[in-house]
């Protein structure tokens, strides 16, 4: 089974995740890919293939007789995807000899725009995937997922020395809930990578920090007729609050390493409203002053509207790993010459966003991310190359022979 069938078949099953609940997997679905992966993982020859209550699963290639001394490498993907776009059952359209033009996805009207993804040009006489625009594909992370299973089966059927080299597939990475149930005796690795990128090539040991913020205003109903000096509207406060913030930190005008506010929800009426924001920056220091920006505009709102009337909740979610990584920047050293040595070009760029790889790091075990190949996350617009994947799994494959010479 090559990595183009492997990704053809995990996608067709449908495993996205819910933010609003809080048990591990947050949905059940998650089990019927892990299940799959389980059964292939022995197929190859991992006879500790397992899957856990958790719905994380673990597997071990054991060291080529003589290189039990080499580090201990692991891979890392995640079985889960968003929830949004996921109604439909998924539908994968294989475009052999792509034109490197758009793509006008025929089911839906949507269109995945060479204005919008420039890289497009340069695939030019690949084969590309993409969903039938109706749902998102699943490249992320099912991309990563196909890549580790292929990357072991050419390990083992060359009979390429290495040392010992651990694999785990984890639930629910896209709500942010799966890494604190990580098994970290059941994976024994002493270093990893998440394979969670985009573009094969791309190299990522610096994230996001990363909280969310939550304003609740409360206003003053009463009659719109009897309201003058009264009435306290607490849509238009909200809104005034979103206007507070600088109007081009937001994702849309950010790259990079510039930070952003997000806003994610609005929704109430004029007696009560909610705001939910990811605010996000890559320094510290700046990451500091968003959240201070936050304080004020909430201290700022009550001085002028009484106390009490809007109340700011901030919840940290991750920390940038670089501080973590830097200490052992031999893997993205290694990782470097991975590329090179694959035909690749070796991209260092920053995560404008998160991974289990971050929180991992921070538990102990530093896990830079690698790409996949794939692009336009999250949505009906993603897509990825059969060959940008099969340059991801050489990647991998020259970096465990790189593992094992040391």
């Amino acid at each position: 089974m090559q990595v183009e069938e492997r990704l053809m078949r995990y996608i067709t099953v449908k495993t996205p995740c819910d933010e609003n609940v809080e048990c591990v997997p947050t949905t059940k679905c998650q089990f019927d890919l892990a299940e799959i992966l389980v059964r292939e993982l022995k197929e190859l020859g991992i006879e500790d293939a397992r899957l856990d209550a958790h719905c994380f699963v673990y597997g071990t290639l054991k060291a080529t007789e003589g290189y039990e001394n080499r580090k201990k490498i692991g891979f890392i993907a995640h079985m889960d995807t968003v929830s949004e776009f996921c109604e439909g059952e998924i539908t994968p359209v294989r475009i052999e000899n792509y034109d490197g033009e758009d793509v006008k996805l025929k089911e839906c009207g949507r269109v995945i725009s060479t204005e919008d993804f420039p890289h497009l040009k340069e695939w030019k006489g690949r084969t590309l995937i993409t969903s039938d625009g109706r749902t998102i594909l699943g490249v992320d992370d099912k991309a990563g997922i196909a890549e580790i299973m292929e990357m072991l089966r050419i390990i083992i059927e060359e009979e390429i020395p290495h040392g010992q080299i651990s694999v785990a597939f984890t639930p629910d990475e896209e709500c942010g809930a799966g890494a604190a149930y990580f098994d970290f005796d059941a994976f024994d690795a002493e270093v990893a990578y998440t394979l969670d990128g985009d573009g094969e090539g791309e190299i990522q040991y610096q994230n996001f920090n990363a909280c969310e913020a939550k304003f609740t205003v409360e206003g003053k109903s009463v009659h719109p007729g009897s309201a003058k000096n009264v009435m306290i509207n607490a849509v238009l406060l909200a809104a005034e609050i979103n206007q507070m913030l600088p109007k081009y930190e937001t994702p849309r005008y950010t790259e990079g390493y510039e930070g952003f506010y997000h806003l994610l929800t609005i929704h109430g009426d004029e007696s009560h409203a909610v705001m939910e924001y990811i605010v996000r920056d890559h320094d510290e220091t700046s990451f500091r002053a968003r959240k201070e920006t936050l304080r004020h505009i909430e201290k700022s709102m009550n001085e002028i509207w009484g106390e009490g009337t809007v109340s700011l909740e901030l919840k940290d979610e991750y920390k940038n790993m670089e501080c973590i990584v830097k200490d052992h920047f031999y893997l993205i050293e290694n990782a470097k010459k991975a590329c090179e040595l694959a035909g690749a070009m070796p991209v260092i760029c920053p995560i404008r966003g998160g991974t289990d790889g971050c929180k991992l790091s921070f538990k102990g075990l530093p896990c830079p991310n690698l790409g996949t190949g794939g692009h336009g996350y999250h949505g009906p617009l993603e897509h990825v190359s059969v060959e940008g994947m099969e340059k991801a799994v050489q990647i991998i494959v020259e970096l465990v022979k790189i593992f094992a010479e040391k």
